[in-house]
């Protein structure tokens, strides 16, 4: 039985996983990875996030992030664990958040009740989650919890994340959509990545995007202009709508009073680091 306000977890969602994922756009990721002996921007992100997997091959690389032009990933991995192991790398990853955090957030907001409070909202909606069928979720779920107030929010939302992102592919996979149309469709509602920035870390070429925006024009999904018809404006509501119904369980653990406590607090820490800089000004929209 639901008892939360329609969309409630995806709000919340929305609040959170920014602040997780700013570690991947952090000079400090960069410098983190640097001193261990990795310098490729790709290769840098490929080890960060697939780290927690342990020393996994491509093939489970391109599976578990969807979107990524496997050529991509088997030019990095598995070379990339003959430099940085997996643990070394989950270690880089977690000190590239503590400097992030402490540089976008400042040390007031780090020591502050109300972050402690959503570390506790955060970890206790992540109590939750389920492993099966999620297997980023699952990895992550087997790193120990920071002590670190604001690691420990951190950490809770990189598990929020994955599940909820886990689910997110399983409703693409269902939709019918591949990793390109997957991209393509997301960014024309004006929330995605823009196509540079796809092009530029994803691995795919324009004449990829290119025939990913005829195929979805042939299924009436993009219109001559490449915009979401009202049929492509339909299956991006539902594929959320089927990721809601399967990432609702954290959030209906952790009760309605909890989430809208959570999102107010994720909010607050979200626009302090956006205004300190800490994502790139031109990431999202259709240009």
């Amino acid at each position: 039985m639901r008892t939360l306000p329609p969309r409630a977890g995806r709000r919340c969602h929305n609040a959170l996983n920014p602040l997780h994922s700013c570690v991947y756009f952090s000079p400090d990721l960069g410098k983190e990875f640097g001193e261990l002996g990795l310098d490729d921007p790709t290769a840098v992100y490929f080890a960060a996030r697939a780290g927690v997997l342990g020393a996994v091959g491509p093939g489970t690389v391109s599976a578990a992030f969807y979107n990524f032009n496997h050529e991509l990933v088997s030019r990095h991995v598995p070379a990339v664990w003959s430099v940085v192991t997996p643990a070394a790398a989950v270690g880089a990853r977690l000190r590239t958040a503590d400097a992030t955090l402490r540089r976008v957030l400042g040390e007031e907001v780090l020591a502050s009740p109300e972050m402690a409070e959503a570390a506790h909202l955060a970890l206790r909606a992540a109590e939750g989650c389920a492993r099966h069928a999620k297997p980023l979720y699952a990895a992550h779920a087997d790193q120990p919890v920071p002590e670190a107030p604001h690691l420990a929010y951190w950490h809770a939302a990189s598990l929020l994340r994955e599940h909820r992102g886990d689910a997110h592919l399983a409703a693409l996979l269902a939709a019918g959509l591949d990793p390109v149309e997957a991209l393509v469709s997301h960014t024309a509602t004006g929330k995605g990545m823009a196509p540079r920035w796809v092009l530029a870390t994803r691995g795919w070429q324009r004449a990829d995007w290119d025939a990913a925006v005829e195929r979805l024009r042939e299924r009436g999904m993009l219109d001559g202009a490449g915009e979401l018809t009202d049929a492509g404006t339909a299956l991006r509501a539902e594929l959320e709508e089927a990721t809601d119904r399967m990432d609702a369980a954290p959030y209906e653990h952790l009760g309605a009073a909890g989430v809208e406590r959570l999102t107010e607090l994720g909010r607050g820490f979200l626009f302090t680091a956006a205004a300190a800089g800490a994502f790139p000004d031109d990431l999202l929209g259709k240009g």
